[in-house]
This record gives C-alpha cells, structure tokens and sequence, in this order.
C-alpha cells in the first residue's frame, strides 16, 4: 500500500463521514485477516545451536512469526553481497515498549465475550512471554468511538457543575477495562499505561455535551484536577500511569462519538498553567505528551513546545498514522531533540483484502518507520474487536483490531496486526536501546539492544524476489535469505 493509495482512501473515508456522520477520525483500515487458525508463535528463547536466532512472517501466511533455522556469524567475508551493518556505538532513542489500545469495546469482548480459558489464553498470547511480549499500551480515559456507552468519570445532571471533582469516579471502568488491565499487567509486570482522554465531561465544555465542542476556560483547572484524580485512582489499582497527553486527536470534533477540539494556543495555556503545574503539586510522575494526532500537522507540538510554560512540562510529542509521513516525526525531533517522541495510535481495517500489502504497511510505516524516526513506542489502535468491527460508539465501521473476538462462539482470531506487531514487541524490551544500521527501500531494516546486551534486528524485504544479504556485527558476518514481501526478526547476543 503506497501513500498515495491512502490518501485517496483517505477522501473517500472522509467523504463518507461527511455524509453519514459516523466514521472514527479516519482510522485507516486493513484486511480481515480471519481465516484458518494460525500457527503459535515460539517462545523468544536462544537457538542454542546457533549464534543467530530467525523468526519468520511471509506474504502469503505461510509463515506467521515462525521459528526458523539460525546462522552463524563467520569472518566477514567482501563478495559484493548486501550487507547490513549493525553498529551498537551509534545509540539513539530509548524504548518504552510496543502494543495497543485496551479501549472500553476490546475490554468487554475479551472480559465478557470469552470463556475464562480462553480469555487466558488470549492474555497470554497477546502479554505474556510465550505469545508476543506486549509491553505499553494506550488507555482511553472514558469512552471514544470504540465504547460500550457514552461516559467520562464525572457525568452529571444538565445544568450541574462539580469543579471540585466531589463526583469523580473511576467505577465505570471496573466493569470491564479495569479486570482485563490488571490480567495483562500479571501477565507482564514491566507493561506501562499511556493515557489520553477522547473529551472532558460535558459540563466542563463549550457545547454541552460529550460529542464535540471545546474545553470552557473556567474549567481548565478542573480539568487538570480530573487528570490529578485519575492518575491517582489508577495508582491505587496498581496500575500506575506512565504518560498522558491533554487531548485525544485535538484538531478533530465531531458530533458522532466523543470528541473535543482543542488549539494548539489552548494545549499550551492547559498544559503549562494548569495541568503541569498540578502534576508537580500532586506529586504525579506521568509524562506529558502533546498532540496525539496525525503525522500531517507537525507544526502544533512546534508549537506547543516553543511554550515555555507548556515546554518545562512536556516530555514530547505522540503521533497517530492517518494524515502525512512519518518523517514528521523526525522534523519535531530535530526542532526539539531532547524532548521524546512516542507513535500512539494506527488501526487496521476491512478495505484491504491482501495480507502481505498488509504487512508491508505496518513493517515499513510503523515497525520500521516509526522507530526509525525516534519513536519510543508503537502502539495500534483496539487489541481486540469483534466480527463485526465493533462494538462501535458512532466510529469507525470497518475498523478491525490486532485480534478478532467472535462473540457468538466465544472464539478469537490474530489479524496481520498482531503477526506484524509480534516482530518487534516480542524482542525488544522496555529499556532497549536503537542502534546503528544502514537501510536501502529494498531491505527496509531497525536494530535494537536490549538491555541485557542481546541484539534485535528486524529486516523487512519491500521486493517481489528472494534477497540474500549479510549482516554484519564486530568484525564476524552470518548470511541469510529472505522471500520478497517477508519480515523476519534475528537476534543474537554479542
């Protein structure tokens, strides 16, 4: 899929919101991947009898992140063969982790809609170290196009007011997200929680209600107080929040599902007169992250960040995939270096039928793209949805999560998601280190140590033919084979 696809998608996806209200902010969708069960993935221990390690994914299933034979490093040899160079004395961003988003819908089908033995096995599948190691995921604070029901965590009566948040409460989560939260954090204990809001309460907003509108000024410091008690709330669950940002997508509101609009000017004055400010009263350690929104708009996190105010308070920027390039990324990162990057949101979809197109995106945009372009992080759209993309909540219809839930037979099944997000999610930890290695558009490539010194390479072949190619490492080469369209993951310990 080439960007120029999407963005033709990208029209026709609008012009369908515009005429029937009730698309998600373009969630770009990809194939349903629901077919025959798919083989498991290995478990991400040494090839004893090897000094590299493969995992393999091809185009055409045949493989889905399927233990391969290793290689051996040898003395390099210069035949004229590709090589990969991978250099641990050139370090770039440290990584916080990789997953996705336990929104209200994917944690009522796998908490509700999944017999006990299999929700365990879905956690462990999608968690723990068996399956593929997720590792950070995006939490909704309330609802968002994929919910059960409308809610925020201090809804009132028309006309009532609570600015000092007597009403705030966290229960409506107990029913679902809270359960399925604490399972994948018992089944990874490093897993870390990126929060973001789709809207204030109604009362706090310029229209009244929880679909669109603006943040009302008196209520900036009852706002930064809303995230104060969450924050805190979630702590005492034993699930501490790791980042937040002010706003879910701030440059779009529609009237469809709960959404709110919020200026880069306004971001700044929130962020940096009201909620840094009550973060370091309060003793909260979560990031603050600006923007949360597409690739297209770099210049409003410029923005945000040239804020003084705002700046002292903002570790970074977070980034969805729907509008722009991803090189967007790096031109924040160069603006302001010591400031992070994190990709937060992209969702897969029911318009594509190809897996290996698929599977290209996803490696080259986002596996690949994205951690090449500084991002601490990627994180997809709902883990889990159901047959029939939902439950929806006035979004997205032919959105499709990393696995599908059949809540009919309480069955479940991994889309190209899940295999895609597995090349990297699974070796590469929390703490791990990108380095050096030189790419060419035909082995598009990332290399990672962790920090148990092992080494992560992902290689993706964006050819139709078999690339034989060499990596290289201190000196010693091993070489390997990959079919065009295929992703594979090598690791090693130096």
């Amino acid at each position: 899929m080439n960007r120029t696809f999407l963005s033709q998608v990208f029209t026709i996806i609008l012009s369908f919101s515009v005429v029937n209200g009730a698309l998600s902010s373009l969630h770009f969708p990809m194939k349903d991947s629901r077919q025959e069960k798919k083989a498991e993935p290995a478990a991400a221990v040494p090839d004893t009898k090897k000094d590299v390690s493969v995992w393999l994914t091809e185009k055409d299933e045949s493989k889905l992140l399927e233990r391969q034979a290793g290689a051996d490093f040898q003395e390099e040899k210069k035949d004229g063969r590709y090589t990969i160079a991978v250099d641990d004395k050139k370090t770039f961003q440290e990584m916080d982790g990789f997953g996705a988003s336990i929104t209200s819908s994917s944690a009522y089908l796998i908490h509700k809609k999944l017999p006990e033995e299999e929700r365990s096995r879905l956690m462990k599948e999608l968690f723990g170290d068996q399956g593929i190691g997720i590792s950070f995921i995006r939490m909704p604070m309330g609802a968002t196009d994929f919910s059960i029901k409308n809610y925020t965590y201090d809804d009132l009566a028309a006309g009532e007011t609570d600015p000092d948040m007597s009403e705030f409460s966290i229960d409506k989560d107990r029913e679902d997200v809270l359960p399925v939260t604490k399972q994948a954090k018992a089944e990874n204990s490093s897993l870390k929680i990126f929060a973001s809001p789709w809207t204030a309460p109604a009362w706090m907003k310029t229209s009244g209600f929880l679909n669109g509108g603006s943040l009302k000024k008196e209520y900036y410091q009852a706002y930064a107080d809303y995230f104060v008690k969450f924050a805190k709330a979630y702590e005492k669950e034993g699930l501490p929040i790791y980042a937040v940002t002010a706003q879910n997508e701030p440059g779009h509101q529609t009237p469809t599902y709960p959404t709110m609009k919020m200026d880069w000017t306004e971001q700044a004055d929130f962020i940096g007169n009201y909620l840094g400010p009550a973060f370091e009263k309060n003793g909260i350690p979560a990031k603050i992250a600006a923007w949360d929104h597409n690739w297209d708009s770099p210049w409003y996190p410029e923005n945000v960040l040239a804020d003084k105010k705002a700046s002292k308070y903002i570790a970074g920027t977070a980034f969805h995939c729907y509008g722009g390039e991803v090189s967007s990324q790096t031109e924040v990162q160069k603006a302001y270096p010591k400031k992070g990057i994190w990709f937060t949101e992209c969702s897969g979809g029911s318009w594509s039928t190809s897996f290996g197109d698929n599977l290209k995106w996803n490696m080259s945009n986002l596996i690949i793209g994205a951690t090449r372009n500084w991002a601490k992080s990627v994180i997809l759209w709902n883990v889990a949805l159901d047959e029939n993309n939902g439950p929806q909540n006035g979004g997205c219809p032919i959105c499709r999560g990393v696995v599908t839930v059949d809540k009919h037979d309480g069955t479940y099944d991994k889309n190209v998601e899940y295999y895609a997000l597995g090349h990297i999610s699974k070796f590469v930890k929390p703490g791990a280190v990108r380095i050096g290695s030189n790419m060419t558009d035909k082995l598009q490539n990332v290399a990672f140590k962790n920090p148990d010194g092992s080494i992560a390479l992902i290689v993706f072949n964006n050819t139709e033919s078999t690339k034989k190619f060499d990596v290289s490492y201190h000196g010693k080469a091993f070489s390997y084979s990959l079919p065009g369209g295929a992703a594979a993951t090598y690791t090693w310990k130096p």
